[in-house]
């Protein structure tokens, strides 16, 4: 069962060639929720508050966007003003804080259900390994969401003057696999 689990979840990844232990998962688990919970991804996993942060910018913790951001329902940004009328659809662009970050995607904000902002690792661990709360996916579909996002491509490599989480999407990839073959553990 095991072996179909691991086939039906990470095919062509390697991870199964060896059985991954519970704590190998859990060491796992902690490496991602140390990236869901930086500031740079927190940001803009704001749940309902629906005013995403400026963590980690150098203007203090805990400070919501400038301009009165506020999400509405769409999560493009207020309805008349959407996120991209200042965060430009474009690749390739390294622009300094405290400068619009830009990306090859329409900014948006991540659906209400996926909050991590003060989210403790039980609660965003619960969150991500249920495809009832994590937008859909399943164990190889996340990790192939954070293979091919460009915002999460961004979080990593956020241009000067930002902070950024430890490591590489695809570090997060590899460790969202080797988390799920080991049975996606939380505690």
């Amino acid at each position: 069962m095991r072996g179909l689990l691991c086939a039906l979840l990470i095919a062509g990844s390697g991870v199964c060639a060896q059985t991954v232990t519970r704590e190998e998962g859990l060491a796992a688990w902690d490496r991602i929720y140390a990236v869901a919970s930086h500031p740079r991804c927190t940001n803009c996993h704001v749940g309902d508050q629906d005013a995403p942060m400026w963590e980690g910018l150098g203007f203090g913790s805990g400070v919501p966007h400038g301009m009165g951001v506020k999400a509405d329902e769409s999560r493009i940004g207020a309805e008349s003003i959407p996120c991209r009328t200042c965060h430009v659809t474009a690749a390739g662009r390294d622009v300094a804080s405290p400068a619009a970050p830009q990306i090859d995607d329409a900014w948006r904000l991540p659906p209400v259900e996926l909050d991590w902002l003060g989210e403790s690792s039980a609660a965003v661990c619960a969150q991500l390994r249920d495809p009832e709360t994590n937008d859909g996916f399943d164990i190889a579909g996340l990790a192939e969401h954070l293979r091919s996002s460009a915002f999460v491509a961004w979080g990593f490599e956020p241009g000067a003057g930002r902070s950024k989480p430890v490591g590489s999407f695809e570090e997060m990839a590899r460790d969202v696999e080797l988390w799920g073959a080991a049975g996606s553990p939380c505690e």
